[in-house]
């Protein structure tokens, strides 16, 4: 069993795009990953060390998203250039293209059974279309200005979309009405997402916040402020208690949804981190930024049991007693002072947290929830350390943490340097060839 609180680990980074990656996701075999960027290439990076990377070439202008097919032997991406491709994620890159909207389609995405796809587009419009011979079905048109996201609901039959016009709006497929429209946001909505419920929705904005409602009481559950500058993506935990958000300010955070707080904060991007994904079990997550690369991550902290990360959160919210001097052996008994009951959950960020959505058997299977297997070992005696010596250890952590993340910084530059390097003696190597022959 992972320990409490293992911190998420950066596994691999891919490099292959020349402009700002725009959207990331995982094949669901787990053996790909689709990424698509300002550069008009599709990028599907292949996890098997020995395998090459495959480039797309096909859209003839930036590409803003990308999507796997439930079944994954499919991957479609929007494109500026008003089109939608579906590709076959294989060495031969076939794929077919249609005319999806009248100007740059922002988003693609599948409906869980694999039959249909929605887009949405610049010319205000969200639309639905058949996989097979992508075959129009209907247009959704009550947004007044581009709308930048639109999502599939887990059971295909609600729509949820985000839009320039600062709404995020909820339809109902069967009937093609918009059935509630959220105002709450101070700026655009860059992107949209439903919780694995089906019961709530997350929006991230450039109003640098991220809100999530419930969509059976059409109430404001959530308000995040933890980023400081545009939201551009987020993504929920296949569990539902957490959400990833990636924003200009360069920074990853993961939100606990259940405790309504901040997370983690991860630092991977130079620059503006600008798409984030996780994967169908929430092992892995991936993300992209306007530094070209694109960076997978290992989750970790969803392997524990929930109520052993609840109870570490609580833990650090007290400082232990002082060292008594019935401490000092030869030790005789003693009993610290009991500590007080934890408080509520007092975060500004959240007005209500999301405990009561139900969770199954499969959701707790994938958090890898293991409080029902025996223990094998005894527990240890409980030891007091001075508050001073537990202040300097935490700033130790804190330290370590930030070498940690500047040595990683450094291997990408020099990785960078290195590259840049080879170029320059490429080019050396061609002008020496050009001039001898003219000597």
């Amino acid at each position: 069993m992972a320990t409490v609180l293992e911190d998420p680990t950066l596994e691999r980074h891919f490099k292959g795009h020349r402009d700002t990656v725009t959207s990331v996701d995982f094949n669901p075999n787990m053996k790909q990953l689709a990424s698509g960027s300002m550069d008009s290439c599709l990028m599907v990076w292949n996890f098997k060390p020995q395998m090459r990377a495959y480039r797309f070439v096909g859209h003839k202008d930036a590409v803003l998203d990308v999507c796997f097919s439930p079944s994954g032997h499919l991957v479609s991406s929007a494109s500026r250039d008003k089109t939608v491709r579906l590709w076959i994620p294989s060495v031969k890159g076939e794929s077919t293209v249609f005319k999806a909207h009248t100007a740059t389609v922002r988003s693609v995405d599948f409906s869980s059974d694999g039959q249909s796809l929605c887009t949405a587009s610049d010319d205000k419009t969200v639309k639905v279309w058949t996989v097979h011979r992508q075959k129009f079905l209907f247009s959704l048109n009550q947004h007044m200005n581009w709308v930048r996201c639109a999502r599939f609901s887990p059971d295909g039959r609600l729509i949820v979309s985000g839009s320039d016009d600062k709404t995020v709006k909820l339809w109902d497929r069967t009937s093609k009405e918009c059935v509630h429209t959220f105002f709450e946001h101070g700026g655009f909505v860059n992107h949209v997402a439903f919780h694995p419920s089906g019961t709530c929705i997350a929006a991230a904005g450039t109003d640098s916040t991220v809100k999530v409602w419930d969509i059976r009481m059409n109430k404001l559950l959530q308000h995040y402020t933890a980023h400081t500058a545009p939201v551009n993506s987020l993504s929920f935990h296949a569990s539902g208690n957490y959400l990833i958000t990636a924003s200009d300010d360069s920074t990853l955070k993961i939100l606990d949804l259940l405790e309504g707080r901040l997370f983690y904060t991860l630092h991977g991007h130079q620059g503006p981190a600008t798409a984030v994904k996780f994967s169908r079990s929430g092992e892995y997550f991936a993300s992209g930024g306007s530094d070209e690369q694109v960076l997978v991550w290992k989750t970790n902290f969803d392997q524990v049991d929930y109520n052993e990360v609840l109870q570490s959160h609580r833990r650090r919210e007290f400082v232990d007693p002082p060292p008594h001097v019935h401490d000092i052996p030869p030790r005789s008994p003693h009993r610290s002072p009991a500590r007080p009951a934890a408080p509520k959950n007092t975060s500004h960020d959240a007005t209500v947290g999301l405990g009561d959505l139900e969770m199954t058997s499969t959701d707790r299977a994938m958090r890898g929830d293991t409080s029902s297997y025996p223990s094998g070992t005894q527990p240890l005696e409980a030891q007091s350390l001075p508050p001073q010596l537990s202040s300097t250890l935490e700033h130790i952590v804190g330290q370590l943490d930030i070498i940690t993340q500047t040595v990683s910084i450094l291997e990408q530059r020099l990785t960078m340097t290195e590259n840049k390097l080879r170029e320059v003696i490429d080019n050396q190597q061609k002008i020496t060839l050009q001039v001898r022959p003219n000597d």
